[in-house]
C-alpha cells in the first residue's frame, strides 16, 4: 500500500520540490507548479496524465485508477493506495519534475547521478 509518506518521500528526493497545500489539502510543488495532490474526500493520490493515459488507465485497471466529475476535466488520475504501485508512482513523479523543474535543475539532476 502507498501512503501519503511515501509519496512525500518519492517527491522531496527530487530536487526543488516542495511540500505544499492547495484547497486545503496536502500537495506537491516544484517551479511553483504541482505535481501530486492528496484528495482528501477520496483519501488517495493524484497524479498528472495525459488525458489519453488517463483513460488507458482507468481502462485496463478500473481497480486502482479511476476519476470523478470533478477531476474529469483536468490532465489528472486518481489512484486507490491500497492498489498502487510504488514503481508507476515513481516513473510517473519523475516525469512529471522533469516536465515542470527548470532546466538546468533537471540537467544538473541527471550529471550528478
Amino acid at each position: 500500500m502507498i501512503t501519503l509518506d511515501t509519496l512525500r518521500q518519492i517527491i522531496l528526493a527530487l530536487p526543488t520540490t516542495e511540500e505544499t497545500t492547495s484547497w486545503g489539502a496536502v500537495s506537491f510543488k516544484v517551479n511553483g507548479k504541482a505535481m501530486l495532490f492528496w484528495n482528501p474526500t477520496h483519501d488517495c493520490p493524484v497524479f498528472k496524465v495525459p488525458v489519453e493515459e488517463r483513460d488507458h488507465l482507468i481502462e485496463i485497471d478500473p481497480d486502482t485508477f479511476f476519476t470523478t466529475d470533478h477531476h474529469r476535466p483536468h490532465r489528472l488520475v486518481l489512484a486507490r493506495p491500497e492498489r498502487l504501485d510504488i514503481e508507476w508512482a515513481r516513473e510517473n513523479l519523475t516525469r512529471v519534475w522533469r516536465a515542470q523543474a527548470k532546466r538546468a535543475v533537471v540537467k544538473a539532476w541527471d550529471a550528478g547521478r
